[in-house]
């Protein structure tokens, strides 16, 4: 029998959660759904009968403000579920793989690809976990509904995490009328918990460093890192095997993530801005992590003004998904680049990272203002 709830009373006994009832509810509600799928699927007569089984648990849509629990609740979850055919993915690397899988259908001319896609899916996976439904783009909105449909019609429980109530997810996007049946099926056959407790935990454990560090050197590398760990709950002597990630990037590449572990990525200037990059790669990041630490930012000049050019692109990135930057650098924003092609336009960068520093900018979940950005 799974044990989800149990262990989250542990954590508010330890002191390690505070009291709240919104996250207690969600607790039960996930051992609840864990126990269903724990049950032997339906099979025998009835079942041969009628040409299917049981129909899947009722999935779980937790949303919420930033540091709410949510992904610590899909942690325990996933972590108790006691099932082989389970999947944990982030929603924007699903939908890269589905559209994927989808090119590959129409290649073969033989009808509708979404139905084969959502099938070769089902008999993968009962169990799909998201983290951070976020619906960036109108090709994702547009096949979502279907798909999901074909999901759950074919037994798959769908359990995800996101910054935003279903009713508000591809916000003002590109032809949302033909979105709309997805939130209704949201709504319809998964519950909807809300989680907006008191305690900001993200912000908490972040604490009250700054955000831009000057120097760069080994102090400013101490606190980016006890920032790191901090931030993912991953213990300090293991530090030599923090896990790195492979991030697709629309185009069909990928980009190396050296350190990557709850939606926190850690990345050198030079891997970022010192190599040949676009405004995809910068999107791609922003899109994945809610959290970015940048080691090794130089000061700038007019032999930089390719980094300088890459770097704007990345914060501009960084900012329009309310990404929070924590950075080590040999000079403070308004001196990184003081002279050189394109310093003019470098101002609206410094005003946004002057504003990534403020408590105001801190405060916000990611994807906010930015989810329906669908550059690149």
């Amino acid at each position: 029998m799974p044990d989800i709830l149990s262990a989250y009373r542990a954590l508010v006994a330890a002191g390690e959660l505070r009291p709240d009832p919104e996250q207690a509810a969600a607790a039960a509600r996930l051992d609840a759904l864990a126990t269903q799928l724990e049950q032997p699927p339906r099979t025998g007569f009835f079942a041969r009968l009628t040409g299917r089984g049981a129909p899947a648990p009722k999935g779980v849509y937790m949303w919420g403000g930033v540091g709410r629990g949510k992904s610590m609740l899909m942690d325990l979850f996933f972590d108790h579920v006691a099932i082989e055919r389970k999947r944990r993915v982030h929603f924007a690397e699903f939908m890269l793989e589905v559209h994927a899988r989808i090119a590959a259908e129409r290649a073969k001319q033989i009808g509708e690809p979404i139905a084969p896609v959502a099938a070769a899916l089902a008999e993968e996976t009962r169990l799909l976990a998201f983290d951070e439904m976020m619906v960036t783009n109108s090709p994702d909105a547009m096949i979502l509904s279907r798909l999901f449909t074909a999901l759950i019609e074919a037994g798959v429980t769908v359990v995800t995490t996101s910054n935003r109530p279903p009713a508000d997810l591809y916000k003002n996007g590109l032809n949302r009328e033909h979105f709309l049946p997805f939130i209704a099926l949201v709504e319809s056959r998964m519950d909807v918990i809300a989680l907006n407790g008191p305690t900001d935990y993200r912000r908490d454990r972040l604490g009250q460093v700054d955000t831009w560090l000057v120097p760069n050197g080994a102090e400013a590398t101490a606190q980016l890192s006890a920032a790191f760990f901090r931030l993912t709950d991953y213990p300090v002597e293991d530090a030599a095997h923090v896990p790195s990630e492979d991030l697709a990037v629309q185009g069909g590449r990928t980009l190396r993530v050296p350190k990557a572990l709850k939606g926190v990525a850690v990345f050198s200037f030079k891997r970022l801005c010192g190599e040949a990059r676009g405004a995809a790669d910068y999107l791609a990041i922003a899109r994945r992590f809610h959290t970015v630490i940048l080691v090794g930012i130089p000061k700038l000049g007019p032999e930089n003004r390719n980094e300088a050019a890459r770097f704007v692109a990345l914060i501009d990135a960084l900012y329009e998904h309310k990404v929070k930057l924590l950075a080590a650098a040999d000079a403070q924003p308004a001196d990184l680049y003081e002279t050189g092609d394109g310093r003019f336009e470098f101002e609206r960068t410094i005003s946004r990272l002057e504003e990534m520093r403020s408590e105001a900018y801190l405060a916000k979940g990611h994807g906010e203002d930015g989810e329906t950005n669908e550059r690149g």
